[in-house]
């Protein structure tokens, strides 16, 4: 029976690992298991490094902190290679009675903030354990028996260290042996579908778990069963995949569990002694490296766990694709689906709400690695049911890519790493997102299924800086002193000028396509798209300022404007941007291998100064501005020249900008549960 909390939900906590030195990763880590509602911790005292000349302070002051908050569980593992037979830490002591007196000094030191104490770390694995030298657990089952013995016999209860890979028989001996009898519980470890083989090893937690308690009920019916580790590793991008696992050990039949871990580690950390590098392990986080919470934090954060609802996901393909296996569409239609890839985004969901709500499938393609796009996903579900077919894939996995692909009638490319300041952070994370990831989608249309239409979501990043134009300030910001582009803005006869990684990226993929229809015949077309804003933006402030700015200032928050205000750009509504994109796709035989400006046009240009002053006006109080420095690659002026979209599709933006931002404002009001906007102020709606 899963173990509940105080109000009957769930209870859970989290392994992680803290070095000396990390007091402010720390209280940062504390603070952030608490507030998604984790009650417990697992972490380790290190008999190796409190053997260090700064091991005794660092557990000093990392101990009651910990237990001040969460119910703590303390690890006590690692010999001090001084001590060890090995001179390694996962080396047997050369005195066996040196543990069990060490468990002792710590149970006097610290035994106030905790009631159980884990005895070691998976015995069966050589990076905790080294059984060459202990090839029968003799010395082990000595070592821990003793330690288990006087911790009970102190009044504390003792936790034996999970083995990993889970094994009954080693279990069993340690029953013979006489340990199990002296713990008052025994880990179990389980990383289903990041080390342990589904298809093989792998068994489930009910069937692993009911042969565990079989072993126990043999030796010590009253030791509970305590999941001290069970994780999922994201390297390969697939978030939703770990809100599954943890949801399946949530559930199974285990008195305690222990998530592992809370934040990704930096490949700069050594993580396992004496092992080549592994992605597996730096990325088991809910938090990545930075500390931005991944799709399961958020899921945590979210009302609770279990009131969270779960997202409509579709299995994603683990078998390469091959022509004999796509043949067959899964969904079975009269019309082969859009497919959108970035779906869950912004732009992806209110496209795919419009062509849903015209009796047409969607099939959304998104890695769910941004907040807010589980919400979007489960908006779409909730309003289109079975027409809409979720696919929780990453760019970056081909088979993923290619079985979607196999299925689709159509393609929208929106899927992208949008931040130029996260580009400069990670470039290597930039490139395979934005460039590698559409030369895969590219390659399986190419491939799969070459007369399938793609619209490809670029950007205005690909013409530069545009420090070559010659600007002056004019009474509504910063404007080109050439009359053409003051009152047309920048058209596709603009030189391209990549610049940040992130320009390079997408500049690669725009061109890339562009090129694919040339030299291979796909029906495909690029939109270089200006600032899109509008409902179902939840912006920041590295993409979608204009949202950015509205939530902070009806949250009556300050804003930080990255220059002095005065840039300009062309703002476009997502209805209008939308209606772009189908009606590329729909002329996409008349518009194949060109490449359009998207953007709100002279008409919808604005400064920045000229946003805050009429969002000022829209929720009836001044907003709180500070100014910082313009970051790198940022353009003083861009306005889209839109005009060769118009003259060859038909295209015209239909929503002014002052209306669309009262349409943004009522609905993030509403998203937001704020009533600050002033009821009387908007006095236009954009239709739905």
């Amino acid at each position: 029976m899963t173990a509940r909390d105080m109000a009957g939900r769930p209870s859970f906590g989290f392994v992680e690992w803290f070095r000396p030195g990390e007091h402010d990763r720390v209280l940062r880590a504390i603070e952030g298991m608490r507030a998604v509602g984790a009650s417990s911790i697992r972490t380790h005292l290190s008999w190796a490094t409190y053997h260090t000349p700064e091991g005794e302070a660092w557990y000093d002051w990392l101990i009651p902190p910990i237990s001040r908050d969460l119910d703590l569980l303390l690890c006590v593992h690692y010999t001090p290679p001084t001590l060890s037979r090995t001179g390694r830490s996962s080396g047997p002591p050369r005195r066996l009675k040196d543990f069990p007196d060490f468990v002792d000094h710590v149970l006097t030191r610290y035994g106030s903030h905790f009631r159980h104490i884990e005895l070691w770390n998976e015995p069966n694995n050589l990076v905790d354990w080294d059984w060459r030298e202990d090839p029968d657990w003799l010395l082990f089952c000595e070592m821990i028996g003793a330690a288990a013995y006087w911790t009970q016999h102190r009044g504390w209860k003792a936790v034996l260290g999970g083995p990993c890979p889970f094994d009954p028989n080693l279990l069993r001996l340690f029953g013979e042996r006489g340990v199990l009898g002296t713990v008052s519980a025994v880990g179990f470890h389980a990383f289903p579908g990041t080390w342990d083989s589904e298809a093989g090893g792998w068994l489930g937690y009910d069937s692993h778990l009911a042969t565990m308690r079989s072993v126990l009920d043999q030796y010590n019916p009253a030791a509970q069963i305590w999941i001290t580790e069970a994780g999922y590793s994201t390297w390969r991008h697939d978030e939703a995949t770990q809100v599954d696992r943890f949801r399946q050990a949530l559930a199974a039949p285990a008195d305690r569990l222990y998530w592992y871990c809370w934040q990704d580690i930096s490949r700069n950390v050594p993580v396992q002694e004496g092992l080549y590098f592994d992605p597996r392990h730096y990325h088991l986080g809910v938090t990545d490296v930075a500390g931005r919470p991944k799709m399961l934090h958020r899921q945590l954060a979210y009302a609770g766990f279990e009131a969270s609802p779960r997202l409509p996901l579709l299995a994603t393909p683990k078998a390469p694709a091959t022509a004999k296996t796509l043949a067959t569409p899964k969904i079975v239609r009269q019309a082969k689906p859009l497919l959108i890839f970035g779906g869950a985004g912004f732009v992806g969901s209110n496209l795919a709400d419009v062509v849903m709500s015209g009796g047409e499938d969607v099939i959304v393609f998104d890695n769910l690695s941004r907040p807010g796009v589980e919400r979007n996903l489960n908006w779409l579900a909730s309003r289109h049911g079975s027409r809409l077919q979720a696919v929780p894939g990453d760019l970056r996995d081909p088979v993923a890519v290619e079985a979607a692909v196999a299925e689709a009638g159509s393609v929208v490319h929106l899927a992208a790493q949008v931040a130029v300041t996260s580009s400069l952070t990670d470039p290597l994370d930039d490139f395979t997102v934005n460039a590698q990831g559409t030369l895969t989608i590219l390659e399986a249309i190419r491939r799969l299924a070459p007369r399938t239409p793609l619209v490809f979501a670029s950007t205005n990043k690909v013409y530069g800086a545009l420090n070559d134009l010659q600007m002056e300030q004019a009474p509504d910001g910063c404007v080109p002193v050439d009359p053409k582009l003051r009152d047309r803005g920048i058209d596709e006869t603009r030189p391209l000028s990549f610049c940040t990684p992130y320009g390079c990226s997408k500049g690669a993929a725009d061109q890339y396509v562009l090129d694919y229809a040339h030299s291979f015949g796909l029906r495909a077309a690029v939109l270089r798209k200006s600032c899109i804003y509008g409902p179902r933006q939840f912006g920041t402030e590295d993409q979608g300022w204009v949202a950015h700015f509205l939530i902070r200032a009806l949250r009556d928050e300050p804003i930080t404007i990255y220059g002095d205000g005065h840039q300009v750009r062309d703002i476009l509504h997502v209805r209008d941007a939308v209606s772009a994109y189908r009606t590329v796709l729909k002329n996409i035989d008349h518009l194949n291998g060109q490449a359009f400006n998207l953007g709100g046009g002279a008409d919808n240009a604005v400064s920045l100064r000229m946003v805050l002053d009429e969002i000022a006006t829209v929720t009836g109080r001044p907003v709180q501005v500070s100014y910082a420095k313009q970051r790198p690659g940022d353009q003083v002026f861009f306005v889209a020249d839109s005009g060769r979209l118009a003259e060859q599709a038909g295209w015209h933006p239909t929503v002014a900008w002052r209306d669309g931002l009262r349409d943004l404002a009522e609905w993030l009001s509403a998203d937001l549960g704020l009533s600050t906007v002033r009821p009387e102020r908007i006095k236009q709606k954009v239709s739905a």
